[in-house]
This record gives C-alpha cells, structure tokens and sequence, in this order.
C-alpha cells in the first residue's frame, strides 16, 4: 500500500508523514462520503456559488481537523475537490501526477493530494493559494480577466499575448518570464494542451505582482482520445507540431527575450528533473496502462526537445 499523499509506501492510505503535511493536528482522514456521482452532482449543483469554475466538475471544501473528514460549503472553503470525470479517465490521478512532476521541475505548486470517496473512486483534492490566514482572500487575476475576455473567449488569443501581459501587470517581468518558459516547457512535455488564457493569473504578495502558483495542470494528451493540438493558444501561428525553434529560438529568446544563458539554465533545470520522472509515474495511482501511456508521450516530447538528451532512465515506455 502506499500513502495517497506521498506515494511512499504506507501502513495506510493516508500516513502519519502525509497527514502533517496537510496539517501537524491532524491524526487521520476519512473518505469522502459520496460516490463520484454524487459528488459530481453536487458540483453541478453549486458551480454558480464557486468563485472558481471550469471544465471539471469541482466543489469547494473545508478541512475539519479535529473530525479528520472534508465539509463540502457554498463560500470560503479552502480547498477544492475534483471527483472522476463522467467523460475522460481517470483526471484525479492524472492532475496529481502532473502538478507533482511539475514540482520537481522547481514550479511552484500548492498542497495538493488524492483521497477517496464513497465508492473507492479517488477525487483530487488541491489546496487554494488565493486565500491566507483565516480565509482572507489574496487579490489574483487570471489572463482572461487582464484581456477583457470571458470563459467562452478563453482561447480567443495567443501565447505572445500572454508574454505582453506578464510584461504589462508583474512587478519584476524578466523574474516571471523565465518562470513562465518553464512552465510552457513543462506543459509541452508533459502533453499539457489545454493552457487557456484561465489558466495562467497573477497574483499580489508581499507588495509585488507575481506569475501565481500552477494549477489546471493535465497530461490531455492521454485523457482525450486522437488530440490534435499541442496547445491550447497558438505560438509562433501554430496550435501543433511545435518544434524545438518554436519554444526555445522564437519563443524563449525573441518574445521572452531571455538570453541564452539563462534559457539554458532553464533548459538544465528540466533535464536534472527528468531522470526523476520514470519512477514518479510509476509510483502513481494511475492504471499500468495510463501510466505506459503517460511515459511514452514524455519520452516523444523530450526527443523533440531535446533530441540530443540520453532517456535511458524511461525503461518502461
């Protein structure tokens, strides 16, 4: 058995160590009382109440410490749960995978997690970085709110509009810049194509504008069958076959314009990550089969990044 919060292998399915990194106080977790239709409905049926919406269904939660259990609310939770998708397989393990490998590229990324609901179905649990202290909420700004578009006009624009925003609302444009290299790398590899105006946003700390901390992070790739796009906003004029110019040449050094030096700096930051990656997929909770699915789309996308790279260490794609 391993622990649903830290894949290490476990007595039970919540650990002693995963516990604490929820919270010192709390000594156990029950499972969510619903079964993944039931929480899917519940979603359906508060997604006006949600200050946070989208594609999968989603309900706001807050953590009962001292009871060990999650109380889903219509205002001010603070975390948000993710039940399986009635049409693409397996989302929760999928998203808690990619945020954790996003992590080991040194992308920040918020207390996240899998617990299970009533049926044994498992439903991804992420904590909200736009809330601090007892609940006060954190001034964030997605790229469709900083354009004047709305969720259905989410696409209408461009990855050199996001490089303009960034340049135009954060507080020191170069630091975000290379954060977001990183981050549209990391997606690409990782099959990452549905990264929407909503799914990049600012947000303010410490008296300074700032890319947020990742969220939304999915291999769509393997969750949608025969994808035709490789990106969600076109870069350099193109949604597909993006090449190795494309993100680095055109993207990390004419709209970005970072140096070459700092490109491979972040470029070096990947590659260290990457020998990780094998054994993290494979301690994930997602099926043999999505995960060989999982494997061998990283290792197409790292050859087309990075066809001088040795992936040796993917054994198993």
């Amino acid at each position: 058995m391993r622990c649903l919060i830290t894949y290490q292998p476990s007595s039970a399915e919540y650990s002693p160590e995963g516990l604490k990194r929820i919270d010192r106080n709390l000594k156990g977790l029950k499972n969510l009382p619903f079964t993944k239709e039931a929480l899917r409905h519940e979603a359906a049926a508060r997604a006006e109440k949600m200050s946070i919406q989208g594609v999968q269904p989603k309900v706001s939660a807050q953590l009962n410490i001292r009871q060990g259990e999650f109380e889903i609310v219509d205002a001010g939770g603070k975390y948000i749960l993710k039940p399986q998708s009635a049409d693409y397989p397996e989302l929760p393990e999928n998203e808690d995978l990619t945020m954790r490998l996003a992590q080991t590229c040194g992308l920040e990324v918020p207390l996240h997690f899998l617990v299970r609901g009533g049926d044994d179905q498992l439903v991804y649990v992420i904590k909200r970085f736009d809330r601090e202290g007892r609940n006060r909420k954190v001034s964030m700004e997605d790229f469709a709110q900083l354009s004047g578009l709305s969720r259905e006009t989410k696409y209408s624009s461009s990855m050199e509009t996001v490089v303009k925003l960034v340049e135009q609302y954060c507080t020191y444009p170069m630091v975000e810049k290379q954060k977001l290299l990183l981050l549209v790398l990391f997606s690409f590899i990782a099959g990452n194509e549905d990264m929407h105006l909503k799914n990049f946003s600012v947000i303010s700390t410490q008296n300074k504008v700032v890319l947020s901390p990742v969220y939304d992070l999915l291999n769509t790739s393997i969750a949608i069958p025969n994808p035709v796009e490789e990106m969600a906003l076109p870069l350099n004029a193109k949604k597909s076959r993006i090449t190795r110019y494309d993100l680095i040449d055109y993207y990390g050094n004419k709209c970005l314009q970072l140096n070459d030096r700092t490109i491979q700096k972040i470029q070096n930051q990947l590659l260290r990550a990457v020998h990780s990656w094998e054994s993290v997929v494979m301690d994930s909770f997602l099926s043999q089969v999505m995960q060989k699915e999982y494997l061998k789309l990283l290792k197409l996308r790292l050859k087309r990044l990075f066809p001088d790279d040795d992936l040796s260490t993917f054994r198993h794609a």
